[in-house]
């Protein structure tokens, strides 16, 4: 599933990619704990937010401050970055959300689907 999302291109993430980031932050937002994992929709297909985050995780576009208040404010211990907050990247703040998608999983007892993905890919691979 993560192939059906466009690719970074030289650590650079497409304008609808971005978008789908923001929409994924928003979903994460809203997601009630009781519920799986939330989804957005890239062309016609439905995509759980941790891939989203997970295709995000190799990209050198900074962030948006918007964006930067909204994965800070989640976090359990002060920002400590390299550069300011400004200078947050799509990278840093997919990684911060991708443990946060973890966390909330682990916490509702349901499978982390970027994970068990990962495996699955892996075996084929070896075979």
């Amino acid at each position: 599933m993560m192939n059906a999302l466009p690719p970074l291109h030289n650590g650079h993430a497409p304008f609808t990619l971005q978008q789908l980031f923001r929409e994924a932050l928003y979903a994460f937002e809203e997601w009630d704990i009781e519920l799986t994992e939330p989804i957005v929709t890239h062309e016609g297909r439905v995509i759980p937010i941790s891939f989203v985050f997970e295709a995000m995780r190799e990209c050198t576009d900074i962030v948006p401050m918007n964006i930067v208040g909204a994965v800070t404010e989640r976090l359990t211990k002060p920002w400590e970055g390299e550069g300011p907050l400004d200078q947050m990247t799509f990278s840093t703040a997919a990684r911060v959300m991708r443990v946060l998608v973890r966390k909330r999983l682990l916490a509702n007892g349901t499978a982390d689907l970027v994970a068990v993905s990962a495996h699955a890919a892996e075996d084929q691979s070896r075979d």
